[in-house]
């Protein structure tokens, strides 16, 4: 093995994985996170003092960020310096966390529900500044993958996860559903449920009130029924067997597929967040058990997603 020398790192390339990490460490609110985080964040009277509460929230940012599990996190901080240097852990002789620190901190955010609450605070920032209008949402949801197999120690799939059937293919796990801005396509609200549950049983829990419209897709027909969804207008598209039987000749059916168009424009924007979650954030699939621990992190990600998309005008305040 060829010696280090001093230590000193002399490359000058800077890394996307080191510019994506500059970059949320600028727009992430770190004061206001860690102050939602600090009444339940435990205070050692005896033994070894615990790790700083930013420390902790910026090594759970980074599982979520690259899809680490709690042992790949610990070894990860011995092996990249990178996630050292993040995690405010680069003093050479300072100790590291491990796995059951790591796990109890995330343990931390779930039993208190301290997701949620940070979802809720970084709308309440991208508001603040200008970047969400609050006049309209876009309600839309997407299927994620839970393990099927049942070669594990209770021999059976995860209870809470259910099956549905979308076009030809089956799929079991649960849904992510959620309620975007539809002037940014800014995730304001997120509710997670078994995959079999429709659509419809749960727009009116995505909208925030103060949306004078809603859009949704076909799978929302019928919706203005529904006494919970009740209070903005909707816009939801024509079902697709319906759509094609538009002639283009006809003005009426012109007009409404003119209508249609528009309609599809404006529910784009709910695709976005999902897309940042699939590629850019790599959650295709489940990685705990049970409802709880998902919906946490699936609110945790649309929380960071939410500043991912919005960071050049963040940085662009900041200077």
């Amino acid at each position: 093995m060829k010696q280090l020398g001093l230590g000193l790192n002399l490359s000058t390339k800077k890394t996307r994985k080191r510019e994506f990490l500059e970059e949320m460490d600028r727009v992430v609110p770190w004061a206001a996170l860690v102050e939602i985080v600090q009444p339940h964040y435990p205070r050692a009277r005896t033994g070894r003092p615990p790790f700083a509460l930013e420390t902790m929230l910026r090594i759970h940012y980074l599982q979520q960020w690259f899809g680490l599990s709690d042992p790949a996190m610990e070894e990860a901080l011995h092996d990249v310096p990178l996630y050292r240097e993040f995690a405010r852990l680069d003093g050479a002789t300072q100790r590291l966390p491990d796995e059951t620190t790591i796990l109890r901190f995330r343990h931390l955010l779930e039993r208190h529900d301290l997701a949620a609450d940070m979802l809720r605070l970084v709308a309440d920032l991208l508001q603040h500044k200008g970047l969400m209008l609050r006049t309209g949402t876009v309600v839309d949801a997407t299927l994620i993958a839970a393990p099927s197999s049942t070669k594990n120690a209770e021999g059976e799939r995860d209870p809470e996860m259910k099956q549905t059937r979308k076009g030809n293919n089956w799929y079991f796990g649960m849904k992510a559903h959620i309620g975007v801005d539809a002037a940014s396509g800014l995730v304001h609200t997120v509710v997670a449920t078994p995959a079999n549950v429709n659509d419809l049983n749960v727009a009116g829990q995505l909208l925030h009130g103060e949306e004078r419209n809603a859009f949704g897709d076909a799978g929302y027909q019928g919706v203005h029924k529904r006494p919970e969804a009740r209070g903005p207008t909707w816009h939801v598209a024509l079902r697709p067997g319906l759509r094609r039987l538009l002639d283009a000749r006809d003005p009426q059916d012109a007009i409404t597929e003119r209508i249609e168009q528009l309609k599809a424009s404006v529910r784009a924007k709910v695709e976005h967040p999902f897309r940042v979650l699939k590629r850019q954030f790599g959650f295709t699939k489940v990685r705990y058990r049970g409802l709880v621990k998902n919906t946490a992190q699936i609110q945790t990600l649309f929380a960071l997603a939410n500043l991912w998309m919005a960071r050049r005008h963040l940085m662009g305040a900041l200077g």
